[in-house]
């Protein structure tokens, strides 16, 4: 048994919290204080002593520096890929990171050093909702076919080759763009050494490479990795679950209902489909008031129907798109 010491570990708390406003998913960025200005989600290191759980952690140190209060929370995964938070001959601890996905309705309440931006902004081709993203065309693909024509790595043990991800995650030919695959496409992007942070990180496909594409707004340590991920399981998550209502307020209408899918499923949607789906559902109940907030005619205003949760095991909106 070898005597060298082992790496200490500590264990940080990473939130991807999400709110909607004008129709725009958003993401709560906190700004850099160290003299790294590139945008990142908070963290928070868990305190053992003071904290009983990961997630009461995470509430109370989101509640101190941002001032927020979150509703639905849930745990992502774990990252802790040696050179996250470390630089070349780093002997401190190693940093590990629970990512959590968050859900709030205080989108104008974030405290100073942290704000909401739009997560189309680090996303950018992830957004169907008026037409295919022009970035997918112009810089994505061209890149992608040229990299999967080439070898395949010494050693690789992948069931799928480069060419059948590519194909597979970006719906390249007569394929389907799953709107799922938020996370599997940003890793591609990265294997590729197309993404900003694959060059930071040292990756041999990114400094082969005599200028990176703009994909995108890169962001610190593998948080747009983590954001990835949050918006890939929000996108499943509507599917079987109503966590869309965590994100509206107590009453809304239909519009704002749809609208608040297809922000956060970058799709857009049938309206008289939707409303179909909907009813099917029975997800919402109306109030017996009408909004005259919609700048138009009055639209009627419905809440979340709580009763649905006992009635079936997997209430969502399986939703369908037009492409």
């Amino acid at each position: 048994m070898s005597e060298k010491p082992l790496t200490p570990i500590e264990i940080g708390l990473t939130a991807a919290i999400v709110a909607i406003e004008g129709n725009e998913p958003l993401v709560l960025i906190a700004h850099g204080s160290d003299g790294d200005q590139r945008a990142g989600l908070p963290f928070g290191p868990f305190d053992a002593v003071a904290h009983r759980t990961f997630e009461i952690g995470l509430r109370a140190w989101v509640e101190e520096q941002a001032g927020l209060h979150l509703g639905y929370v849930e745990q992502l995964y774990t990252f802790g890929d040696r050179g996250r938070h470390t630089k070349a001959g780093d002997t401190d601890a190693h940093m590990a990171s629970i990512g959590y996905l968050a859900l709030t309705r205080a989108a104008d309440n974030a405290s100073q050093g942290a704000s909401f931006e739009p997560w189309y902004r680090y996303f950018p081709w992830e957004d169907w909702r008026e037409s295919r993203p022009e970035i997918i065309e112009r810089s994505m693909l061209p890149a992608l076919e040229d990299w999967a024509a080439q070898a395949e790595t010494a050693g690789s043990t992948r069931a799928l080759s480069r060419k059948d991800r590519f194909r597979l995650y970006f719906g390249a030919g007569d394929g389907h763009w799953d709107e799922e695959r938020v996370l599997d496409r940003y890793e591609l992007l990265y294997e590729a050494g197309l993404i900003e942070e694959a060059r930071r990180d040292g990756r041999p496909a990114a400094l082969a490479r005599p200028a990176m594409p703009s994909l995108g707004v890169p962001m610190r340590f593998d948080h747009r990795r983590i954001l990835a991920t949050a918006i890939a399981r929000l996108r499943a998550k509507l599917k079987y679950r109503p966590v869309v209502f965590e994100l509206l307020p107590p009453e809304f209408t239909l519009t704002e209902l749809q609208r608040t899918v297809e922000a956060v499923s970058g799709r857009h949607l049938h309206k008289q489909n939707f409303r179909r789906l909907v009813e099917s559902g029975a997800l919402v109940e109306p109030t017996g008031v009408m909004s005259t907030q919609t700048g138009g005619r009055p639209a009627a205003l419905f809440r979340f129907r709580r009763e649905v949760l006992q009635e079936r095991p997997a209430p969502g909106l399986r939703v369908r798109g037009r492409r």
